[in-house]
């Protein structure tokens, strides 16, 4: 019965711990998203990014992305993500039947990032960002 018990015990705190790690990376960022494939649709923009818990999955993240023109924020589409906090990496990817890769490396309060397209052959963005303080 202890073992069990000792059992459960370790499987929900890893859990909570999980949980807990996702943590660290909620909150608004700001920062740069540059292009880097060239004579592409892509445009250089300056970004804010808004993690939040997933309201049906406690292990999954959202990043609601805007891009800021003349100062006011617009939605361009919400990322579904995964963050590893003993390594500090954020993946996300989108709804869409092409499956871009987004990562990102979290230090502290700020964020590198990069998308890759064409099933992971083609670098198409390099982002940087800040957390921006509550």
């Amino acid at each position: 019965m202890r073992r069990v018990a000792a059992i459960l015990l370790f499987a929900f705190g890893t859990a909570l711990s999980l949980h807990a790690s996702d943590k660290a990376v909620l909150g608004s960022w700001e920062g740069d998203s540059k292009c880097t494939v060239p004579d592409s649709p892509c445009h250089d923009e300056h970004v804010l990014y808004q993690i939040t818990e997933d309201k049906k999955d406690s292990f999954q993240l959202d990043l609601d992305a805007y891009k800021v023109i003349e100062g006011a924020p617009e939605f361009m589409g919400t990322l579904t993500c995964r963050y590893d906090g003993k390594a500090g990496v954020l993946s996300c990817t989108t709804s869409t039947k092409e499956k871009d890769d987004w990562e990102f490396h979290v230090t502290g309060d700020t964020m590198a990032g990069r998308l890759m397209i064409d099933d992971g052959k083609t670098l198409y963005r390099r982002i940087t960002l800040h957390r921006i303080p509550k």
